[in-house]
């Protein structure tokens, strides 16, 4: 058997043939498409191996654009990932080496050219949601106060993505009640009015699976999608996992703000602000929802701004 025969043996079969049917336009950079990607994955993983004197140690787990395989180099453990290029990890390695591990995992080796970053070991096993979610909004709010450093330049802008979405919502007629559009459109002028809305690293995508247990920290955060922007637009993610544990009715509304208050105190931010830019955040999603035809998470995101509002 081939090493590239051996490499295509680390990765779920699934996967491949899931990331296939993405096109060169859902990734928005200058790219493969996912077939071209997915027929040149063993072969990059094989050359990734060799190149940087890795040993693979089981098989790989995926995500939506990525896998991970268990690898050791000289004897110590790491994680090898390799992503379909697109645009919300594009800017990974950059904001993983700004970080340097402060909150977030060390990176260790970087190719953006092949997509591939080598990080330390953390156990994929144990995220935040084995946790109670009054500790993991804690937890959270915790690493954002670590993660929270002036952004490197050539970052997308979140004043720039936020007027972009609220124009999007503003054009798209029927995605959300009239008055939820003016009201994210209005909150987005007034909260990108000040160009120090910019000024910190984002990470964006901090919800309680994209925390991992380590060794040399309890808690350190993976994958980010990093974006210059204001820290209290990084919450929002809180509220779309563990969605059953939110209940219904007056208790809904209470701990959809729970999660914020304690993320946000832990974080050091303005609860006001918090509400804003979530509330901004959460329209966004759901014009995203209904973009792709998800109706259930079109219901859920009105929930939520209804439980933001006022």
């Amino acid at each position: 058997m081939t090493r590239t025969e051996d490499a295509a043996g680390l990765v779920p079969a699934a996967f491949r043939s899931g990331v296939r049917r993405l096109t060169a336009e859902q990734g928005a950079v200058s790219g493969p498409s996912g077939a071209e990607w997915s027929d040149r994955l063993p072969r990059l993983l094989a050359d990734l191996l060799d190149d940087w004197d890795l040993e693979p140690v089981g098989p790989g787990a995926t995500g939506w654009t990525a896998v991970v395989v268990p690898v050791r180099r000289a004897g110590e453990p790491c994680a090898l990932k390799v992503a379909w290029p697109h645009l919300e990890g594009r800017e990974e390695a950059l904001a993983l080496r700004h970080w340097q591990g402060r909150g977030a995992v060390r990176l260790i080796q970087a190719d953006p050219s092949r997509g591939a970053l080598l990080l330390e070991w953390l156990d994929p096993s144990r995220d935040l949601r084995s946790v109670d979610v009054d500790t993991a909004c804690e937890v959270v709010g915790g690493l954002l106060a670590e993660l929270a450093v002036p952004a490197p330049p050539g970052l997308r802008l979140l004043s720039v993505f936020a007027r972009e979405q609220a124009d999007r919502l503003t054009a798209s007629a029927g995605v959300l009640p009239r008055r939820m559009v003016r009201r994210a459109a209005g909150l987005v002028e007034d909260l990108t009015a000040d160009g120090s809305c910019d000024a910190t690293l984002l990470h964006t995508d901090l919800h309680y699976e994209n925390v991992l247990a380590g060794q040399r920290s309890p808690w350190l955060a993976i994958d980010p999608h990093p974006m210059a922007g204001h820290r209290a637009f990084e919450l929002q993610p809180l509220l779309r996992n563990r969605v059953e544990e939110l209940g219904s009715g007056s208790a809904f509304r209470y701990l959809v703000r729970r999660r914020l208050e304690i993320a946000g105190a832990a974080a050091g931010l303005d609860e006001q602000e918090v509400l804003a830019w979530s509330y901004v955040h959460t329209a966004i999603e759901a014009g995203w929802a209904a973009a792709d035809g998800d109706s259930e998470g079109v219901t859920l995101n009105i929930a939520l701004l209804k439980a933001l509002d006022g």
